[in-house]
C-alpha cells in the first residue's frame, strides 16, 4: 500500500524559506507573488494488508507523529495513492 505525506508549517508560523523565495521571485520582477510556503513530500510503500487501509492509516500517522514530522510547528496530510 502507498501513502503520500505532504508536510508543511503550520499556518502562521515563519517560513525563513518562504519569505526569501518571494523576495527573490519579486526581485526578478514576479510582483505577483503574494507569498511563498515549504513544505516536503513523502511517499511511504508498506507492506500492510490492503484490506484495512483504516489501520495502514493510523500507522502512517503513528509514524508521521514520532518522526517524519514535527507536530509542534508542523501539519501533514495523508493519502493513500495508487
Amino acid at each position: 500500500m502507498r501513502f503520500r505525506v505532504d508536510i508543511r508549517r503550520r499556518e502562521g508560523l515563519s517560513d525563513p524559506e518562504g519569505v526569501t523565495t518571494r523576495r527573490a521571485l519579486r526581485d526578478l520582477g514576479y510582483d505577483a507573488v503574494a507569498d511563498v510556503h515549504f513544505g516536503r513530500t513523502i511517499y511511504l510503500d508498506l507492506d500492510l494488508d490492503a484490506d484495512d487501509p483504516d489501520a495502514a492509516t493510523a500507522d502512517v500517522a503513528e509514524m508521521c507523529e514520532r518522526l517524519l514530522a514535527n507536530p509542534v510547528i508542523e501539519d501533514y496530510d495523508i493519502e493513500v495513492v495508487g
